[in-house]
């Protein structure tokens, strides 16, 4: 057997690694809630039927096929509470990724132009906090955040407020949680783009008479759009289906949609319905990723 051979067999097998991990990891958990958000709720365990039994034959199997149907979708579809939902997630998703947006964007722009030894530095404070457990920082910021904590104190001692203000059970305490658990998400790509850019493109544009707000709009910015994209997706696609932070820092007036998921999983026990609404949260969150492939295939052709 030549070389050629011995060393060509771990390539493929090396090439469909990914693909077995996506077959095990993604497609067959996802046939299986599939499955479930086309069966319909019953009392019993699993909460759902028609149940598959492989052992009473293909008759029963065609029988529990035939059983499916969309009922679940048509009722997500037509239920205010789900749509609101929806909506309510996207909504602070788009405004919690703005934010992290413009406040990351400086944050890495500073930190490519650090010297070669300040760099490491700067990106070793930006990951400390994944060191710490995510759920822990957040019960931090409940202590922060409270009615006699940190914030309000230093509020009070300043003189900026007469009396402690309520941040817990408000959209504001959940933005301030969101924008400090994902903003690293936001710097890290961000400054990857940043930092191999050609600092002689800004120099040049400079010595043709742009003043720096130019420079920085029509080179800078267009030359990091790939880490702006890649920053945008990775904190929006999460925080859409946020649930912890919602659930402890904001109020329960109006719910996000991961925190629908968990009261019709483990409250109303209603698996199909559950199931429905993450399928249809799966197609929303494909559709910036669709959106993102096409663009970044345009911008390959233009070159």
């Amino acid at each position: 057997m030549s070389a050629r051979r011995i060393f060509a067999r771990p390539a493929r097998f090396a090439a469909i690694a990914p693909y077995v991990w996506m077959v095990l990891f993604f497609l067959v958990p996802f046939g299986f809630v599939l499955k479930i958000s086309l069966s319909q709720t019953a009392i019993a365990q699993p909460p759902y039927e028609p149940v598959f039994d492989l052992t009473a034959g293909w008759t029963a199997i065609r029988a529990a096929f035939a059983a499916l149907g969309i009922d679940n979708f048509k009722l997500i579809a037509s239920d205010d509470l789900y749509v609101f939902a929806y909506l309510r997630s996207l909504t602070v998703a788009v405004t919690a990724t703005a934010l992290l947006l413009l406040i990351g964007y400086p944050i890495a722009y500073g930190m490519a132009r650090l010297p070669k030894r300040w760099q490491a530095v700067a990106m070793v404070l930006v990951i400390v906090p994944f060191w710490t457990s995510f759920l822990i920082r957040i019960y931090a910021w409940i202590n922060i955040l409270q009615h006699d904590g940190l914030l309000n104190q230093i509020l009070l001692a300043l003189h900026l407020v007469r009396e402690p203000v309520v941040w817990l059970s408000t959209d504001t305490a959940m933005y301030i949680g969101i924008v400090y658990s994902y903003l690293p998400f936001m710097i890290l790509p961000l400054y990857a783009t940043l930092a191999k850019m050609e600092p002689a493109l800004e120099e040049a544009a400079g010595d043709l008479g742009a003043p720096p707000w130019q420079v920085f709009w029509l080179v800078t910015f267009p030359l990091s759009l790939p880490g702006v994209g890649a920053g945008v997706l990775l904190c929006f696609i999460p925080i859409v289906g946020e649930f912890v932070i919602p659930d402890l820092l904001a109020g329960s007036n109006s719910l996000m949609i991961g925190q629908t998921l968990w009261l019709e999983f483990f409250t109303n026990k209603d698996w199909p319905v559950a199931s429905s609404a993450a399928i249809v949260l799966l197609v929303v969150l494909l559709l910036p990723l669709l959106l993102y492939e096409r663009l970044q295939r345009r911008q390959l052709e233009q070159r």
